[in-house]
């Protein structure tokens, strides 16, 4: 509550926020003075460096926003799979395996079979939630500091006020919010000795979405209206290694994990009805696996943004190379360019032999 008596009235007042973009916190306050950020606190040492690894990709396909972000039980119905559930741990292992890790999952149930996943992999795992007594929460902080559990899943709890030497986040909680996805990513950038970098396993397609954490930055409060730049902004994102999953910061083109490079493509040569082959380097080579299941996971994103049945994909698919599918991705987050031009392409190439045909 502010005061209105007239002593206090040229008495500058400070608030203090890692996140300072809650909405409408501009007609309270009147500057936004960004100190320092995320990025300089990495460079000077006072925070911890991290990669990135989006190693799967849930289909939000139909889960509603509800106050800026994803509504909670149909998030839960579409990350409570056990599929995705198998890939965190199968993922875990292969990425972090020993490392101390913060598992954030979407509601009780889904962070209860998380838990019992990584237990049945021999992996000591501890659980909070909100329902969790101060006591239980106090056990599972001293079983993690010693080590007698090596992954904690919990449900919202562990966002904000927590100091434990975390060297792997589990991201499997999708969401719109950057405040949230700051202060997540945030339990793994505590430093700590021997700790060259946090591990994010990111497996909801948050970074892809909203950027790096690094990458978000704002230099104005929210007054509650609506800007049309920052709406019209259309920022570029990182992208995925298509062979180790590391996320990419912008302009990035070698993987910095892995090292690969993908080889620019040359030319795209076409015809009615034909296999189309990809020439990279000025050879010939047919599209491997990769770039098939690459392809039809853009079909299913175009698909559903026009509205259209995921048989037209199907067809599409078969359309281009000859023969359907053998598996079912997931929809991309994204079409490229060239996808589209072949889309493009083909309406054209059927609109004339509809044509030609009188039909």
């Amino acid at each position: 509550t502010w005061t209105t008596d007239p002593k206090w009235a040229n008495v500058p007042f400070v608030g203090l926020s890692a996140t300072p973009w809650q909405k409408g916190m501009g007609k309270i306050w009147d500057d936004l003075i960004v100190s320092v950020t995320t990025q300089e606190l990495i460079d000077q040492g006072h925070l911890s460096d991290f990669r990135v690894f989006a190693p799967s990709h849930p289909d939000l396909t139909g889960v509603k926003t509800v106050m800026g972000d994803y509504e909670a039980k149909g998030l839960g119905h579409a990350m409570d799979k056990p599929e995705l559930i198998a890939d965190i741990v199968t993922t875990w292992q292969e990425r972090a395996a020993g490392l101390p890790t913060l598992c954030f999952a979407v509601n009780r149930v889904h962070a209860k079979h998380l838990q019992s996943q990584f237990d049945a992999a021999g992996v000591k795992t501890g659980y909070v939630d909100a329902y969790s007594t101060r006591e239980e929460r106090g056990e599972v902080a001293r079983q993690f500091e010693n080590g007698d559990i090596t992954v904690v899943c919990n449900v919202g709890v562990l966002t904000t006020g927590v100091d434990w030497d975390v060297r792997c986040v589990i991201l499997a909680r999708p969401t719109r919010s950057e405040i949230l996805y700051v202060q997540i990513i945030g339990r793994g950038l505590r430093t700590a000795p021997g700790k060259t970098d946090c591990i994010i396993l990111d497996h909801s397609d948050t970074t892809l979405r909203l950027g790096l954490v690094t990458d978000i930055k704002h230099d104005s409060l929210d007054d509650g209206r609506i800007k049309a730049a920052n709406e019209a902004r259309k920022e570029r994102l990182p992208k995925e290694c298509p062979k180790c999953a590391f996320v990419k910061p912008v302009k990035v083109h070698v993987c910095p994990s892995c090292g690969f490079k993908p080889e620019a493509i040359n030319k795209i040569e076409t015809g009615s009805g034909e296999l189309m082959e990809i020439l990279r380097g000025g050879k010939k080579q047919k599209p491997t696996m990769l770039d098939k299941l690459g392809f039809y996971s853009q079909l299913l994103r175009y698909s559903r943004d026009k509205g259209y049945s995921d048989g037209w994909a199907y067809y599409s698919y078969k359309d281009k190379f000859g023969t359907g599918p053998s598996v079912k991705p997931m929809p991309s987050l994204y079409v490229e360019p060239s996808t589209e031009a072949w889309i493009r392409h083909r309406n054209i190439r059927r609109a004339k032999m509809l044509e030609k045909t009188g039909r």
